[in-house]
């Protein structure tokens, strides 16, 4: 049996307040030395990144769609460590899922983990109406545990009082917090969501704001007390992961600014399986170093884009030892890396020059939300007939050069892809897509990069 203190962070819908308060929450937590540890639902790497910040340690991932329900406790129970307490962050609103059941919701996974749920809400120009919104919650699922309400976007004391008073009265769920509204956004945007916090001119001060507006605002303790209330967890039977003999694989991963949108269970899912984790630049001079395979994240190469291309060295020594036969794993802003050119604004910029295809971009999403592909095609890392389970956001729209063929191993069954419903892109040994997985939902990942790795790897260019 496992008692660990936790708490999900709800909201009505998107930018309803969820990020700053578990931001602010998880700094008041680690001011307090409780060693918090955070974890994420839905298909997001910006969010992770700024509560990994807060915590002051990797932000997981709990996401149902992307690593399977089966996976949520065993997970969520071995990241622990020494953590005295968790804050899971949900995604849009409470109840939205991917059907009328509201499976892969907030709600379901707060039910999966057994976890009380404090629900922010915007109250802009609203008074009672809030008292109904809650209580409809409240009874829309009895089975979930809605066990405060924070306010958000209060316009003082007036309206706070009344906000209160109709929520503990009418809905019976206490109120925790009230948050003013604020004029100034510390958390400045791009996109859909914020800016990763490694491009935040002021992240410490951002963080420490945040933790000000939540300890000065919400009751702190009554948080805590609500997530040492969760009941014990308990396993049915120990879940290993099948371990393979494989000799040390030097795996190299491009992290840098331009490269960034990895799951930390990625990374620490190769290493479990033996492989020596190799971070590089993209960004700094010289050449690759000596690995047996490269994996190539998301990120946004756009805003680098400069830099990018003036790294020629670099470019030219990953085309070659493309060329020489390395296995390349890219998603998103990895595979546009890999393509001709970069887009921006009537000017053009030089990427690797793999893919026939420069990508331009757009103001609006060309593509962003859950994923289902199949294996149709030969390639280095999954055996045909594979279905990987993901998700796409970016703002590129692929353009190809007609006069070059392309080679697809990916078949789209829900999802945009590159062309034509078609993903995975294919040269030699490389294989890139739009398409963000996770180690866990989709363990066949771990396995083909290892075994590109061992099998094709070995012909290294010296530096």
């Amino acid at each position: 049996m496992n008692t660990i203190a936790r708490v999900v962070v709800a909201g009505l819908r998107g930018g309803s307040g969820k990020t700053t308060l578990s931001l602010g929450l998880l700094a008041s937590f680690r001011e307090m030395g409780l060693a918090p540890l955070a974890f994420k639902k839905g298909p997001d790497y910006i969010d992770a990144g700024w509560l990994s910040r807060a915590a002051g340690g990797p932000c997981y991932n709990l996401d149902p769609f992307l690593i399977g329900e089966e996976n949520i406790l065993p997970s969520f129970i071995c990241r622990q460590g020494a953590s005295q307490i968790s804050v899971i962050e949900g995604n849009r609103g409470i109840f939205d899922g991917m059907d009328l059941e509201g499976s892969q919701s907030t709600a379901r996974l707060a039910k999966l983990l057994k976890a009380p749920v404090i629900l922010i809400m915007d109250c802009t120009k609203m008074t009672r109406t809030a008292a109904a919104l809650v209580l409809g919650v409240k009874k829309f699922d009895p089975s979930m545990r809605l066990a405060g309400v924070v306010l958000n976007q209060v316009a003082g004391r007036r309206h706070e009082a009344m906000l209160r008073g109709s929520i503990e009265r009418f809905a019976g769920v206490p109120v925790i917090g009230a948050i003013p509204r604020m004029r100034k956004q510390k958390l400045s945007e791009r996109h859909m969501g914020l800016v990763p916090y490694q491009e935040h001119p002021e992240i410490d001060e951002a963080l420490l704001a945040a933790k000000e507006l939540v300890a000065g605002h919400v009751d702190v303790e009554k948080v805590i007390q609500i997530a040492r209330s969760a009941p014990a967890l308990k396993l049915k039977g120990k879940k290993a992961i099948p371990l393979r003999d494989y000799e040390r694989v030097r795996i190299g991963v491009i992290r840098d600014q331009a490269f960034q949108f990895y799951y930390p269970e990625n990374i620490e899912a190769l290493k479990e399986r033996g492989a020596d984790v190799i971070e590089l630049s993209s960004l700094l001079p010289g050449l690759l170093p000596d690995v047996d395979a490269l994996y190539i994240g998301g990120g946004f190469p756009e805003t680098h884009a400069i830099a990018l291309t003036k790294n020629k060295k670099f470019l030219k020594d990953l085309k070659a030892r493309i060329e020489a036969g390395l296995p390349v794993y890219a998603e998103c802003g990895g595979l546009m890396y890999l393509g001709e050119n970069l887009l921006l604004k009537g000017k053009k910029y030089k990427m690797a020059g793999i893919f026939p295809y420069d990508f331009q971009l757009e103001e609006r999403p060309v593509a962003h939300g859950y994923s289902i592909a199949k294996i149709t095609g030969k390639n280095a890392f999954y055996k045909r007939g594979t279905v990987l389970h993901g998700h796409e956001f970016h703002y590129s729209r692929p353009v190809r050069d007609a006069s070059r063929p392309a080679q697809f191993a990916l078949k789209m069954e829900r999802g945009t892809g590159v062309e034509d419903g078609m993903d995975g892109l294919v040269y030699k040994n490389v294989f890139a897509t739009y398409t963000h997985t996770h180690a866990l939902g989709t363990p066949e990942w771990v396995e083909g990069i290892l075994k590109a790795g061992r099998g094709v790897g070995r012909g290294r260019s010296s530096d």
